[in-house]
């Protein structure tokens, strides 16, 4: 019976250890990451564009200046955000339109990211910049752009917000810089077309998301919401100036491209910004 017994303790004890283990570190030590978790993280699909430190991953170009002159610190890292200011700009705006790229081209993918207004506008920038600023995708590479090119050839998910009280003005629309879609089953001659959102506060962060399938479909969703469709994004229409000719092949489709964030004469702040990729 003691023998019994004692085989019976030790067989206890033998379970308890290991459970006693999971739950105990020693000092200064991290618990190790349930397998769950590890897999999971493995399994994320979600590329992240902005690490939250610096755009040592992005290139910029802005109107009127070599590729990669981030004239006037226009682009900038604080505070986990991608920020852009004009602080150190003197003078007339004189159409220094820039935008910031991301190094890698993409084709069929989900973009997420958030966005949210700040101050003071440049006043001196053209009249429709005011709380206004996008995101370009299926975008020409930058290093393509001649010095004096002002927009890149490319499809703009445009934000705005709002400037008067109680009058609409829908976010996360379509402009087209030297692009073309399809809208509604025909070539849409306008440089935008509007979504069907909500009108949102400049101080308001909101959430975009862009799914984009080649030279296909295109959707634009903004806080959740369905709020803009077309298809075959394609080179043509006008807006870009001063491109390389052999760049602008109208009519060619758009199956592919560089994704940007702009800058025009309003500051403007961006977070989170991820990418899935499509098959």
């Amino acid at each position: 019976m003691i023998n019994r017994m004692k085989h019976f303790f030790f067989s206890v004890s033998m379970l308890l250890v290991p459970l006693m283990l999971l739950h105990c570190k020693p000092k200064g030590e991290t618990a190790t990451k349930p397998q769950e978790e590890i897999q999971a993280a493995a399994e994320d699909p979600w590329i992240q564009l902005f690490n939250g430190k610096d755009i040592n991953d992005w290139t910029v170009k802005i109107h009127h200046y070599e590729v990669g002159d981030n004239f006037g610190d226009t682009f900038r890292v604080e505070d986990g955000i991608i920020k852009v200011r004009y602080d150190q700009y003197e003078g007339d705006y004189n159409e220094r339109y820039g935008h910031l790229y991301y190094n890698t081209p993409y084709s069929h993918y989900h973009l997420s990211m958030e966005y949210r207004f700040a101050k003071p506008w440049y006043d001196t920038a053209p009249d429709y910049t005011l709380l206004n600023s996008g995101l370009m995708f299926h975008s020409q590479d930058p290093k393509t752009m001649p010095k004096e090119q002002d927009w890149p050839i490319s499809v703009e998910m445009q934000f705005l917000a709002e400037v008067k009280e109680g009058e609409p003005r829908p976010t996360g629309n379509m402009c087209s810089p030297g692009t073309d879609v399809v809208y509604e089953g025909k070539i849409d001659p306008r440089h935008c077309i509007s979504s069907s959102s909500k009108t949102y506060k400049p101080e308001e962060w909101v959430k975009a998301e862009l799914i984009v399938h080649g030279d296909s479909l295109v959707t634009h969703i903004i806080n959740g919401e369905k709020v803009l469709e077309y298809t075959k994004p394609q080179i043509g229409g006008g807006v870009a100036n001063r491109y390389d000719e052999s760049i602008k092949i109208d009519g060619k489709p758009l199956k592919e491209g560089f994704i940007a964030l702009q800058s025009e004469g309003q500051p403007i702040d961006f977070k989170n910004i991820k990418l899935k990729v499509l098959k």
